[in-house]
């Protein structure tokens, strides 16, 4: 069985928003047409030093208190108090995900909102950066190495900006919006796309040009956005259809599976609009578990 993290607490802030509400919408799909492997589960709350690790004390007090609210909203949200306990427990579940792959070889959390989160600040609808989170607390629990393979529609600036002085983490990022956006560097890769035709192409050959300049990793965190998708009113790149994502998401647990690698899961970015409703929406993320539970564990 293949573990997949989910609290109602995802879900459970006043603030009205696709990061705040279509883990449910994916919860409530998985109850009504389950897929087979598949069991949810609620996981802890990510602890307050599990936090520190990566974000500033003044911060996490913000998010936790509301105060001073402008650094408290500083991702986007209005503040409610049910905020903190949103976070906590979304990035928990990466945490989560990231330990049962480690023991198991895959697992997800039906968690988004967390690349563009920096040491200091929220930004871009991201409270905390449990991927950066979950990389340092698997290194601590004796990874020697991770890699964070990033494909939301946007850049994980706030991502890289927590790991980059870290040998450890290598960051493997392409994209379709320029949102976020870094500088390339030796362990930080980040790729804008432009023409759907060289989507799945650069990712492919991101991933083989590790096998030459990469150590062996012992897991993978997958930030696996479906806001590519041609109809996504938020980073959508024409010509990127539900069948390149399909094929982008059998490519990438290939991937992990021919190298023993495991991978954890999260479901990252996704926005409804006048060409993509809920149930759409949903679809498009469930191709990520769906995939993911025909991996061996």
């Amino acid at each position: 069985m293949m573990q997949v993290f989910y609290s109602p607490r995802y879900v459970g802030t006043g603030y009205e928003f696709d990061t705040t509400r279509k883990a449910k919408w994916v919860a409530d799909s998985l109850a009504e047409s389950p897929i087979p492997g598949v069991v949810l589960e609620e996981p802890a709350p990510v602890s307050h030093a599990q936090l520190a690790l990566v974000h500033d004390p003044d911060y996490i007090r913000a998010v936790q208190t509301g105060e001073p609210r402008k650094l408290a909203e500083s991702q986007g949200f209005t503040w409610y108090s049910e905020v903190w306990q949103m976070a906590l427990a979304t990035n928990g579940g990466v945490v989560a995900a990231a330990t049962a792959a480690l023991e198991h070889g895959v697992a997800g959390s039906l968690s988004s909102g967390l690349h563009h989160a920096r040491r200091g600040t929220g930004e871009g609808f991201c409270t905390f950066n449990g991927l950066a989170i979950a990389a340092r607390v698997a290194l601590s629990s004796g990874a020697r190495s991770v890699l964070i393979l990033d494909l939301d529609a946007h850049f994980g600036g706030g991502t890289q900006s927590l790991v980059s002085d870290d040998p450890r983490i290598w960051q493997v990022d392409v994209s379709t919006s320029d949102f976020d956006q870094y500088p390339t560097s030796e362990r930080a890769w980040s790729c804008l796309v432009r023409d759907p035709s060289d989507y799945l192409p650069i990712i492919e050959r991101r991933l083989n040009e590790l096998e030459q300049y990469a150590p062996r990793f012992d897991l993978c965190l997958y930030n696996a956005g479906m806001d590519p998708y041609e109809n996504c009113p938020m980073g959508g790149l024409s010509g990127v259809t539900r069948e390149i994502l399909a094929t982008r998401e059998r490519l990438v647990f290939d991937w992990c599976v021919t190298r023993g690698l495991p991978v954890a899961f999260v479901i990252a970015g996704g926005y409804i609009g006048r060409r993509l409703d809920e149930n759409q929406l949903t679809d498009l993320h469930r191709l990520t578990i769906q995939q993911a539970a025909c991996t061996p564990n």
